[in-house]
């Protein structure tokens, strides 16, 4: 599992012209499912995600707060290519990515997940062709693997 996560100052996803989801201040959270995530991928990143330090402290001190400690919100938006490999060639493949049903599965824990925690979470729309806006904070992005992290 990935995440390519953005702190910000808001966030929105539009399907056509539709507002699918939208926050304020917290993090915007894309997520790519491999063909061998399941749902203790789904737990074991949504807990990592909930207790990364991305917020400043009350005293000033960077990176010293979660998105939990500052009741931030979470935009998670399904993005298959963040298992797109381009080592080969110029067109990338995504063989590693799971395929919908399978991906679909392992999203919704992760989003259950997420909302166990009491914070506020939107969603983009699954397997739809989204419009993501974003206003990054700082900028802060970061990048996370559950391969390279667990």
């Amino acid at each position: 599992m990935r995440l390519t996560i953005q702190r910000v100052t808001s966030a929105r996803v539009t399907v056509g012209e539709r507002v699918v989801g939208a926050i304020g201040s917290g993090l915007v959270v894309f997520v790519g499912i491999s063909r061998t995530d399941g749902e203790a991928e789904a737990a074991a990143m949504a807990a990592k995600l909930l207790e990364l330090r991305l917020f400043d402290g009350a005293d000033g001190k960077g990176f010293d707060r979660s998105v939990r400690d500052v009741r931030g919100a979470l935009l998670a938006v399904s993005q298959f290519t963040l298992y797109g490999d381009v080592r080969r060639g110029r067109r990338p493949s995504f063989d590693t990515a799971a395929p919908p049903a399978g991906a679909r599965e392992v999203y919704d824990a992760f989003v259950r997940e997420l909302r166990a925690s009491g914070l506020s979470v939107e969603t983009g729309e699954f397997q739809a062709l989204m419009r993501v806006e974003v206003t990054n904070d700082g900028p802060v992005t970061i990048l996370v693997d559950s391969d390279r992290t667990f």
